[in-house]
């Protein structure tokens, strides 16, 4: 059994190679090299759960990365929110993983991108401020040295 699908495999992939390395062949571009390398890609096209989730050219389109590990995760906080809400704790369970989700979702230093600034000019490279940023000085000089509005 695993040698046949071995072989068929390797059937796929030299017909799968040969009408990629072929762009202009003389077959019309739905038609496929040979049966088992159409039906090789039905499987392919047709994904883990048997539906089509076919891209624009033709091969499966996949989730993003991020997609997948997200779904699983909001899937266990609803089970988890009906258990607690049938404990009648649904309530203190919301506003907990609320302030999880707070916590989780904040960048430390080192997820910053290149070039980055954080809000804090103490951890910036010698210690700049980002634009906007009040500082002490600029207070000063507005309280002492102008004059007040109106006078």
């Amino acid at each position: 059994m695993a040698a046949a699908v071995e072989r068929r495999l390797a059937e796929f992939r030299a017909a799968r190679g040969r009408t990629a390395a072929s762009p202009c062949s003389a077959q019309p571009p739905g038609k496929a090299a040979a049966p088992e390398a159409a039906e090789g890609q039905r499987v392919a096209a047709a994904g883990p759960g048997g539906g089509a989730q076919a891209g624009p050219d033709g091969v499966a389109a996949a989730p993003p990365a991020w997609a997948r590990p997200l779904l699983l995760k909001v899937l266990l906080w609803a089970v988890l929110l009906a258990l607690f809400a049938e404990l009648e704790l649904g309530l203190p369970y919301f506003v907990l993983s609320l302030l999880y989700w707070m916590y989780a979702s904040t960048r430390g230093p080192a997820e910053r991108r290149r070039g980055e600034l954080s809000a804090y000019s103490v951890f910036n490279p010698g210690c700049t401020a980002i634009a906007g940023t009040l500082t002490a000085e600029q207070l000063e000089r507005e309280l002492y040295y102008r004059p007040a509005a109106g006078r």
